[in-house]
């Protein structure tokens, strides 16, 4: 599998990803010996590099990760995790109720607190650590800053930038469901990595505006994730989701239309999928959240396929893929050494 350095550091992550947010029980409850068994069947896979957050499971994807990942050698992989959301107990002695709202099916035992500030990305960072087991953490994101910008720019990042200079965190940036603000991270701060879900797929080319050209231009590597856009373009079929919602028509008939060409190609659309992100010389891996160790395995082997050059030339043939890189882009790696 494909290893690739994170913009000018040292960071080093594995082009295919492992997003942990399943296994913190993301919707429904993943049993604690199947969330291992995802782990030991992404690692037999040869992924290296795991991302989770605090918000994940409150707290039970770290845990869950660091556990399934604490007998690994420590410098042949990579973990993230996330600052900005600070988990307080709930006070009370009665029984907690559950965390759906959220998204996580698990007892909500603690509140959620948004917090960008110095302290509260140190406190953060302690805590991930403890839960992951770690001394040290690879790459840090700040998560989700859309509402939060003044303090995140102000505050938090410079508080992330003293941690990598101390050697506690090895690479920083942000993760977002936008472009702008993480495309004003690479044009004002020192980030090494961001982290941009959805705004890079099949369906959503937004990313190639300003975000993947400011990327390219600077030396800074992107992480890509929600590349079936929550759904959409692993099924497309009457009733699917698109970003979380009810895909409209319009973006049903164009992801039916593309299943229908990579088909003739003998290709599944969720490889085009995942495939698609990798072809720009900035993207340093794909984020594919897996909470069993098939859906792993289903990842990996969709990312070992080959998708035929005339399956792109095909797609944007049809008018199906607008804004697709230039030449010079495709297959070229990312702006990280690549082996």
């Amino acid at each position: 599998m494909r290893h690739t350095t994170l913009g000018r550091g040292a960071v080093r992550v594995t082009g295919l990803s492992f997003g942990a947010a399943g296994i913190g029980n993301l919707y429904t409850p993943v049993e604690p010996d199947d969330a291992r068994a995802a782990v030991d069947a992404a690692w037999d896979a040869g992924i290296r590099y795991f991302d989770t957050a605090p918000h994940y499971g409150l707290g039970l994807s770290e845990r869950r990760l660091g556990e399934a990942l604490r007998d690994r050698p420590r410098d042949t992989y990579a973990i993230s995790t996330k600052v900005g959301r600070l988990l307080e107990p709930v006070p009370g002695d009665g029984p907690a109720g559950d965390d759906l709202a959220h998204g996580f099916a698990v007892p909500a035992t603690h509140r959620r607190v948004w917090d960008f500030s110095a302290d509260g990305v140190l406190r953060s960072i302690e805590a991930s650590l403890e839960r992951l087991g770690l001394d040290l953490l690879d790459i840090v994101y700040l998560h989700d800053p859309d509402d939060h910008a003044e303090e995140a720019f102000e505050q938090a990042y410079p508080a992330l930038e003293r941690l990598r200079a101390e050697g506690v965190v090895g690479a920083i940036g942000a993760g977002m469901n936008q472009t702008a603000m993480l495309t004003r991270f690479l044009r004002d701060t020192d980030a090494d990595v961001v982290l941009c879900a959805g705004r890079f797929t099949l369906l959503d080319q937004s990313a190639l505006t300003e975000l993947l050209p400011e990327a390219v231009a600077r030396g800074r590597s992107v992480v890509v994730g929600g590349v079936f856009n929550s759904g959409l373009l692993a099924d497309p079929r009457p009733g699917a989701t698109y970003d979380y919602a009810a895909a409209p028509p319009d973006l049903l008939d164009r992801a039916l239309r593309m299943d229908a060409v990579t088909r003739r190609y003998g290709v599944p659309l969720r490889a085009a999928a995942l495939h698609y992100p990798l072809r720009h010389p900035a993207v340093a891996s794909v984020l594919v959240g897996t909470r069993s160790a098939a859906e792993v395995r289903d990842a990996a082997e969709l990312a070992a396929r080959t998708v035929p050059e005339d399956l792109w030339a095909e797609l944007r043939a049809e008018g199906l893929l607008g804004g697709e890189p230039g030449a010079e882009g495709l297959l070229a790696g990312n702006n990280g050494a690549v082996s």
